[in-house]
């Protein structure tokens, strides 16, 4: 005999967490937008080529040149995934009423995914990228990546907070 799935509004619950964290995701949302779109680094080779990248620009490229697994990789685990678990966790905070089932089985996909978020592999590139070019080419951040830095930052904290008051609220 299987009890119906409970309900577990978290806006409902904890509308002040729920509201101040609405607005953490449009910011990690705006964040992650800067951060696809703006220039993430620039090469300098021989002192006299420069190119500057961003994550799109980066995805273009590799797509323009035939490279579709590192397109596919790069394109779901920098762009699809991150709108995916900001759009979820925005319907989380959000005032509908998500059925107990569904949001377990939200908050496990988010856990899976959010170890896979691209910070960490973003930066073992990017240092690999010095490692490989310090010779012939320097690297120089730009603000790009530091706003992709912030919004998987962001997100991450957000999926923490509310984990912590679903299991309040359970």
């Amino acid at each position: 005999m299987s009890a119906e799935p409970q309900e577990i509004p978290l806006a409902a619950s904890h509308p002040q967490a729920a509201r101040q964290l609405r607005f953490l995701t449009g910011i990690a949302s705006i964040l992650l937008v800067i951060g696809l779109v703006m220039p993430i680094v620039t090469l300098k080779q021989l002192m006299m080529f420069q190119t500057t990248f961003s994550v799109i620009s980066g995805v273009l490229q590799l797509l323009t040149e035939g490279q579709w697994f590192l397109f596919l990789v790069i394109t779901g685990f920098s762009i699809a995934i991150p709108v995916l678990k900001l759009s979820l966790l925005y319907r989380l905070v959000s005032s509908r009423k998500i059925p107990g089932d569904r949001l377990h089985r939200y908050l496990h996909w988010m856990h899976v995914y959010g170890k896979w978020s691209m910070l960490d592999v973003f930066v073992v590139a990017v240092l690999v990228v010095v490692v490989k070019l310090g010779a012939i080419a320097s690297v120089q951040m730009e603000p790009g990546l530091y706003a992709f830095a912030g919004s998987v930052l962001l997100t991450m904290f957000i999926t923490a907070r509310i984990v912590s008051l679903i299991n309040k609220t359970a």
